[in-house]
């Protein structure tokens, strides 16, 4: 059976060219389900995890149908589409590929995002633009602003909106929604489908093609998952006998908090592995240049927070190391993602101590697959023995001793209130000086 090209799901010649350009002839699945419907004006539910090539799912026909209505200049603060998406990396990447796929097309973009000045994007929006890529928090700003009017918005995107939830931009998104005309092109997509994101998708959509891709289960099967269950004391010490593998040529590391972030950063250059942190507390011209040396082969390592999951985009990430477990098991599926892309293979490396236990029941629960455990001893130099009692993992059922009980040795034997040997007597003799029966006959004796 022959593979559809572009061409043959009904896109414009100069978005055709502009993918031959790029080196894309063949849809990817995602795309291939949603074009031709959003080319017939029908309103889209997509569900597919991150690397499926969701963003040219939604940009080419977008770039089709505006550039078909011809309008000339676009109106001042009047965009005809909007594009909103949970982060600034995405937001960007968004917008990359708006510029990449337009490349032969008269239309235009704006990407508006907070952590810098609105100056720029204000004036952006005064000259007036076809499409707006945005952050929901920093778009209400400017729209409450009188900076944007969304009564002649025809097409209205939702980009990743699962994550969207997960970062509490609901309501903000929400708000946007009412303000956008009844009578619209809608789309929704998402990596996964809680019911919260359904009753969204019930309110924005009407009559939605759902389109599908995702497999059976969570995680991309591509991936080799692996768990080393290890002290959190000796994270540090195994991540950087894991970076001796020259195997591991381009690596991101995920912790849960931006302090971690740093504090990996700052082990791994002093170490002499190159690295960079990205998080929600960096500025953005500090993020896009660590991205981008991250990219260029500069540094070998980025160690990141889950807000840049799903907004890092880079080819041939060899290996994922979940430092720290995320404590949400939807952001496992997000984090190793960022392996495996565009029909490649990746490995996933997930370090587990005593707190995280519940953490990895979860993921392993949701992906429907228990990680493969790696022995952290080759990399740590430990004996089996030397492992810590409680990184080692308990057969299901088995309960710890409960305190008070025991096998007679050690904390938790039965204790003996005597004083003398375990093998010894169990009461106290009567004789014995000290005793409260001879203190008894003293005191009789003296009476």
């Amino acid at each position: 059976m022959t593979e559809k090209t572009f061409a043959a799901l009904g896109l414009a010649e100069p978005l055709t060219r502009a993918l031959e350009a790029q080196g894309y002839t063949h849809p990817t699945p995602i795309q291939a389900g949603t074009i031709p419907a959003l080319l017939e004006g029908r309103d889209v539910l997509g569900l597919a995890q991150t690397g499926t090539g969701k963003t040219a799912a939604f940009s080419l026909p977008i770039l089709h149908l505006l550039a078909e209505q011809a309008r000339g200049r676009p109106k001042p603060h009047h965009p005809r589409a909007l594009i909103l998406a949970p982060t600034r990396e995405l937001a960007i990447q968004i917008g990359e590929s708006l510029t990449a796929y337009g490349a032969h097309m008269k239309i235009t973009h704006t990407v508006i995002f907070g952590g810098v000045k609105q100056n720029a994007q204000v004036r952006a929006l005064k000259s007036g633009v076809d499409i707006i890529v945005a952050t929901p928090g920093r778009f209400v700003d400017l729209m409450q602003q009188g900076f944007i009017r969304l009564h002649e918005t025809g097409i209205l995107v939702l980009d990743e909106a699962d994550r969207m939830l997960d970062m509490g931009f609901i309501h903000d998104v929400k708000k946007i929604v009412s303000a956008l005309p009844k009578k619209r092109h809608s789309l929704l997509f998402s990596a996964t489908m809680p019911k919260q994101i359904e009753k969204l998708g019930a309110e924005v959509l009407h009559n939605p093609l759902r389109v599908e891709v995702t497999p059976k289960k969570v995680a991309v099967d591509r991936i080799d998952q692996h768990v080393l269950h290890v002290d959190g004391k000796k994270k540090r010490e195994l991540l950087l006998r894991l970076l001796d593998d020259t195997d591991m040529e381009r690596v991101i590391v995920f912790t849960r908090t931006k302090h971690g972030a740093n504090r990996v950063a700052q082990v791994l250059d002093k170490a002499g592995v190159k690295s960079d942190a990205i998080h929600g507390n960096k500025s953005q011209s500090a993020r896009q240049a660590s991205l981008g040396r991250f990219r260029d082969g500069k540094s070998r390592v980025l160690v990141a927070t889950d807000i840049a999951a799903r907004g890092i985009d880079i080819d041939d990430i060899t290996h994922v190391v979940n430092y720290e477990l995320p404590n949400e098991p939807e952001n496992y599926v997000h984090r190793i993602g960022r392996t495996a892309r565009a029909g490649r293979s990746g490995i996933a490396i997930s370090f587990c101590d005593g707190t995280e236990r519940s953490y990895l029941r979860s993921i392993e629960k949701l992906t429907r697959k228990p990680l493969s455990i790696m022995d952290p001893v080759p990399y740590l130099g430990q004996t089996a023995g030397e492992m810590p009692e409680e990184t080692k993992p308990k057969p299901q059922g088995q309960r710890p001793p409960r305190k008070g009980r025991g096998n007679g040795k050690g904390k938790g034997a039965p204790q003996n209130r005597g004083g003398h040997r375990p093998d010894g007597p169990a009461k106290r003799s009567a004789n014995r000086p000290g005793s409260r029966a001879r203190k008894r006959q003293r005191t009789a004796a003296a009476s």
